[in-house]
């Protein structure tokens, strides 16, 4: 359980910086070389790589030198984790909600007057 936190530590560490977030959507078009990651930024490319280094730290993205060219890949696995962890607090949200809800309804309802005059009976008066 605590390694687990701690991937999602990771994960959620990776994924804190704008930079490492625009990375990630870009890869999830596809693999990229670390050369057309480094496009889109005003960056040194060893601070890119410092961002990808972090990334592949985190399990979120691979990458392979072939030659001089490093290209970098998404594994998605490294998302699993994460989302296990939201549904897991939407659960448990959810639940919370509830009972909040059933809870409101229980004193509206205790709120209620327990008889109210039925209005449709009219009093009839002297002819």
């Amino acid at each position: 359980m605590a390694n687990q936190l701690s991937r999602l530590d990771h994960v959620f560490a990776a994924l804190a910086d704008p930079t490492r977030r625009a990375i990630v959507m870009r890869l999830c078009a596809g693999e990229a070389s670390v050369g057309e990651l480094a496009d889109p930024f005003d960056m040194a490319l060893p601070s890119l790589m410092k961002h990808i280094h972090v990334l592949e730290t985190s399990g979120l993205v691979q990458s392979e030198k072939s030659g001089r060219v490093r290209t970098c890949r998404l594994s998605p696995d490294a998302l699993v984790g994460a989302e296990d962890w939201f549904q897991q607090q939407r659960a448990i949200w959810e639940a919370r909600l509830d009972r909040f809800e059933a809870y409101v309804m229980q004193l509206k309802k205790e709120r209620e007057p327990a008889a109210k005059p039925s209005r449709t009976s009219k009093r009839k008066g002297p002819k």
